[in-house]
């Protein structure tokens, strides 16, 4: 898959526009199912605007580690189908495909097996070289998960250390195989929903661009940067400051590097609003489309139960549901005192088990069970006139608008192209 232009000209143009008074925000999606692929490429090549997919290494990694969750994804079978509906939509605008808290011990078996750091980060490098190999345009270096740092924030020094280390093998690496130039994203921030200093933020950007100068290295596209927003449940808890993003990302821009928000799901448009005008460059997103996605697959549940004998009915509700919670996945997103909840527990209280359905929905679609149920969902609706994969597709896209719309993206890719190719 090959863009117009690489990210880090499409993010030198995206300066020159922010220099003419041209103000926006991009969007960063986190791939959460063939269909999100559908519905965000649609509203990409439908809107004009440059899309970045970011995938997790529990979504997509390489069989090494166990590939991902998500559509058994490894790099190669998820660029082989990002590419399938790029072809089959005839997309030709800008689609970068990112790598989303890479690092060591960024898998959750690898945390929770406390791994020794060499071998961590040995594994993380192994995991980027074949996001490279793939074609990945963007790799977020993220080394603020580590076990020996389990209840408190990994130091400054030593993320600003392991940054450079991993991106300094990996450029040695695409250099010496003439693999094309990738952008690169640096995370400072645990997401505790706290606010990351900026005086501390500015300190880091200092030292961090300073030391890769010295080894090298070009700055960043992206700092990541903490401005209170924080998921749980379906809802952002917590308190974004506006004052602060405004800070950081002016710091930020006296490197030529953007500002990258995290855990911006489930924001209020008047937030959402204001982020182009406060120069945050980009924002990902992510659970809230999965929770888009199951709702639409449960109303659509509804209305086959209402319009199908029962005896021909799927059970994709009481399925999903099941392995929902089975998944456990929803203890990472729920508040502390539901996180210590066994799943009979769960099994046992109706309402605590719909409301983890919700969120955690989106983790079933592989399971068998799950894709047969939803597979005989679609075919009795298709039955009764009603395309389930269409309306799943809208309801992600209405979504994903919400976003587009308040970021200023409409027309982007367009506007950006023009810069470029002057």
């Amino acid at each position: 898959m090959k863009n117009k232009i690489t990210i880090r000209q499409m993010m030198a143009a995206a300066r020159v526009l922010r220099e003419r008074g041209e103000q926006f925000t991009m969007l960063g999606v986190g791939p959460m199912s063939k269909t999100l692929l559908q519905a965000s490429l649609e509203l990409a090549k439908e809107k004009d605007f440059p899309l970045m997919l970011i995938a997790s290494r529990n979504q997509v990694d390489s069989d090494e580690f166990g590939h991902g969750y998500v559509c058994g994804w490894d790099q190669d079978r998820f660029v082989a189908d990002v590419q399938a509906v790029v072809d089959s939509i005839g997309f030709d605008g800008l689609v970068y495909l990112c790598r989303d808290h890479g690092g060591p011990w960024q898998r959750d078996e690898e945390r929770a097996a406390k791994l020794p750091v060499d071998e961590a980060m040995e594994i993380c490098k192994r995991s980027y070289i074949h996001d490279i190999e793939s074609g990945f345009d963007l790799l977020h270096i993220d080394p603020t998960k580590d076990p020996d740092f389990a209840m408190g924030t990994v130091p400054f020094e030593t993320v600003i250390e392991r940054t450079i280390d991993i991106i300094d093998a990996l450029e040695t690496y695409r250099k010496e195989k003439g693999l094309p130039e990738v952008g690169y994203e640096a995370g400072t921030e645990e997401t505790n929903g706290g606010l990351t200093s900026v005086e501390a933020f500015s300190d880091f950007i200092d030292e961090l661009v300073s030391r890769m100068a010295e080894r090298g290295l070009q700055a960043p596209e992206f700092v990541v940067g903490q401005t209170g927003t924080l998921t749980r449940l379906t809802e952002n808890v917590g308190n974004f400051n506006r004052e602060n993003a405004a800070k950081l990302s002016e710091n930020a821009a006296k490197h030529g590097v953007g500002v990258k928000e995290h855990n911006g799901d489930y924001l209020s448009d008047k937030i959402l609003l204001e982020h182009p005008h406060l120069g945050v460059t980009a924002m990902n997103v992510a659970p809230e489309f999965g929770v888009v996605e199951t709702r639409a697959y449960l109303e659509l549940a509804q209305v086959e139960k209402r319009n199908i004998p029962e005896g021909e009915c799927s059970n994709l509700s009481g399925v999903m549901a099941e392995y929902a919670v089975r998944s456990q996945r929803w203890r990472k997103w729920v508040l502390a005192d539901m996180a210590n909840a066994t799943v009979e527990q769960v099994l046992e209280d109706e309402a605590l088990t719909a409301q983890i359905t919700d969120i955690c929905g989106h983790y079933t679609y592989e399971v068998p069970q799950v894709k047969a149920e939803l597979e005989k969902m679609m075919k009795n609706l298709a039955s009764i006139g009603v395309d389930g994969e269409r309306y799943a597709i809208y309801k992600i896209k209405e979504s994903l608008d919400r976003y587009a719309f308040c970021f200023g993206m409409h027309g982007l890719t367009s506007k950006l192209l023009a810069v470029t190719d002057k």
